[in-house]
This record gives structure tokens, sequence and C-alpha cells, in this order.
């Protein structure tokens, strides 16, 4: 058995998903379940987000797509990140929404939807000030009129407009009403030209929380559904009523003693000052621990709990194992646990304290957790539990 695991609580899904969805009463709500739920387990959380209260879902790559549909998931899927040669064939034959963010998509969808005699649901997506994907709005006439045109002829319908926000996490930034006004106006004109849209969006987690004006049809949280924040400097996931939904816990799986001036790990970046106790955490950059964490020169590495105390990593972060000043005084045998990042309701690390320890952002944090590491779902709210 592998000696750590993530501990994902649905129960905190799901009760995230009905806060998202109480913000943005007038709006559909979507829940981002790409990167393998933030690396929380895709059918899993997906299942608990429709239950609480999430219509649509949303995903970056096809094969995600078809995974939810797979896995028996009925709510609307939007898939958005592909590249020419695709197999949107199986996409819309799944009945699958795609995005449509070049005029060679729109053309590859409309040969899918031929191919399987059904019409596909396109979402066009205009570059409203990003600069990564979707249409600039001066393309956007000749791509909405091509896309009309196979409407009429029930290859496609077009059912959504949308955009990404290139400064979602700066709350009043200038920018951000810009381009919502682009979107709308794009909107506008495709509903000019003859379009019967269902959804504009364009509110990621962040606008959610923060924005009401650009809730628009439908939002699309994705970090806040797992429970973090997309604005800590607005304050911590309570601030919003969220619970974090991960905590990744192991078992100390070595406890020794060490003499003062004594190198840990790799380089000897970390000397002990006195006579301690160590001890090794199984888990390392190759499950997702950036190495940035390292506690090394003088600098404290990212924060483990231990029992009731606050340690941090010590010295260099390995690819399978860290290792932590436990103290002199300390009473922790093999087999103990500690808590890389969870709640914090408890005083604990969280995502938010490793992010700002590797310098970085907690989406990372929860995403890069290696496959290795076992997803343990619990319920809070059902008291149920499975390994994945």
């Amino acid at each position: 058995m592998f000696p750590a695991r993530a501990v994902v609580d649905l129960g905190a899904v799901r009760a995230n998903a009905r806060v998202l969805g109480d913000l943005a009463p007038s709006s559909q709500l979507m829940a981002v379940v790409k990167a393998d739920a933030y690396g929380h387990g895709l059918l899993p959380v997906a299942r608990a987000a429709v239950e609480g209260g999430a219509t649509w879902l949303g995903v970056a790559q096809l094969s995600e797509a078809l995974a939810l549909r797979a896995g028996g998931i009925s709510a609307r899927v939007l898939t958005w990140l592909y590249a020419p040669g695709a197999p949107l064939a199986e996409a819309v034959a799944a009945d699958v929404d795609l995005s449509v963010s070049a005029p060679w998509a729109l053309d590859e969808v409309a040969a899918a939807a031929r191919a399987t005699g059904r019409t596909a649901r396109i979402h066009v997506k205009v570059d409203t000030g990003l600069g990564r994907n979707g249409i600039p709005p001066a393309d956007l006439p000749a791509v909405l009129d091509a896309a009309l045109r196979l409407e009429a002829e029930g290859v496609v319908r077009l059912v959504g407009m949308w955009s990404h926000l290139a400064f979602a996490d700066e709350p009043g930034h200038p920018s951000l009403h810009a381009q919502g006004d682009l979107l709308r106006a794009a909107a506008d004109d495709a509903t000019a030209r003859g379009a019967r849209l269902e959804v504009r969006h364009i509110a990621a987690s962040a606008t959610t929380l923060t924005d009401p004006e650009l809730h628009l049809d439908l939002v699309r949280p994705g970090i806040a559904l797992y429970g973090l924040t997309p604005v800590p400097q607005l304050g911590g996931p309570d601030r919003f009523g969220l619970v974090p939904a991960m905590t990744v816990e192991a078992e100390l799986a070595t406890v020794k003693r060490l003499p003062a001036g004594h190198g840990m790990s790799y380089g000897h970046h970390y000397v002990t000052d006195r006579a301690t106790t160590v001890g090794v955490v199984p888990l390392g950059y190759a499950d997702g621990v950036p190495r940035h964490a390292s506690g090394e020169d003088g600098r404290p590495g990212a924060p483990l709990g231990v029992g009731d105390r606050r340690l941090a990593i010590a010295g260099r972060v390995c690819m399978d194992q860290v290792m932590v000043d436990l103290g002199p005084g300390a009473t922790e045998r093999a087999g103990d646990r500690v808590v890389l990042f969870g709640t914090g309701a408890d005083g604990g690390p969280t995502a938010q304290d490793w992010a700002e320890a590797a310098g970085t952002i907690s989406y990372e944090i929860v995403t890069r957790l290696g496959a290795r590491v076992p997803r343990v779902h619990v319920d809070s709210e059902q008291d149920e539990r499975e390994v994945s």
C-alpha cells in the first residue's frame, strides 16, 4: 500500500457547488472538472458537482469529455481544447458541446457532424483580450455567418458564445468589464444575424465570487469548486463560504536521531543546529511536491502538520521523499501521520500555504499531485469512503 494519500471530501465539493450557485442565482452553473478535476478525481467530483446543482461540466480535453459520458454522466458537457485532426466525431456522437476557436475548427466540427449524422452543438469562443484561444473580433462576422449557414443545413447548432478574462484574479481591473462588453457585443451581433443563443459566459471562479455583472447566463468556477480561493489577497476560502476538499497526508517512513551539525538531504542545504530527531515523509517531486518547496539555506520549506505542531520541510525535496526536523524532544514514530495540506480548519497547512512557500498558486499545488498517490474519496455528507 502506498504510504500516502489524497483524501477528497465529495461533501465539500457538493457544498461548494451549492455556494457558487447561490452566488450566481440567475446564471447556470458549469463545474470545471478538467485535469482530473484539478487532481481530485474526474468522475467522483463531477457527480458530486451535479448533485450540488451544476447543470454543466467543463473540460479542456476531448478525452475528459468522453470519459464523463462513459462514466454515465448525462449533464451538458463543454470541451474546448483540440488540434486539427482530433476525433470530433466521437464527441458529437456523445452529445458533447464543442468550442469553436478558429475557422478551421468550424470546418472540422461540421465534417464530424456530417460523418455522424448528428447536429453538433457549438460555442464560438471570442478573443476579447486574453490573446490565447479564440476568434479575434475582426474575424468574427465571417465565422458567425458560416456557422449560421451550417445551422440552416442542420449541421451545427450555435448555442453559446464565450471568452476568458485576462485579469480575472485582479477584481476591479478595468479590462474585466471591457472584455465583458466585447463579449456582449459579439453575442448581440450573433443574435442580429439570426443566432438563437442559449448561453453567454465569461466568468470563472474569481469573477463568480466577486463580480455579479459578469455572471451573464452561465458561470464556470473551477478552483473555487474545490474550496480554494482564486483571490487570496481578498481572503481565504472561509471568506467566501468555501471548504477545501483535498487533504494530502502520509505516514512517517523513518524517524531517527541526528547529531548537531549533520546535513539533511541532497547538498546538505539544511544542517541541524543541535542534536535532534528527524523524520522522512514518503512523498517527493515524483508525486507532485514542488522542488521549490525545499527548505534550504536558511529559507523554511513548505509547512507540514505533525500532530498538533506546524513544522516545515527541511532540506531539498527529493524524487520520492522529503525530510522534517521533528526537534530534540520529538515523540513521533514511524507510521505517524503527517499532513502536507488540508482544510486549515485546525490551524494546519493549506494548499495556499504551499503555494506561497513554492512561489506558485494553489491551482498548481493540487493539480500537479502525481498519479501514484491514491485518491481516497470520502463524503462528509454521507459518511462514505472509496479509494481510486
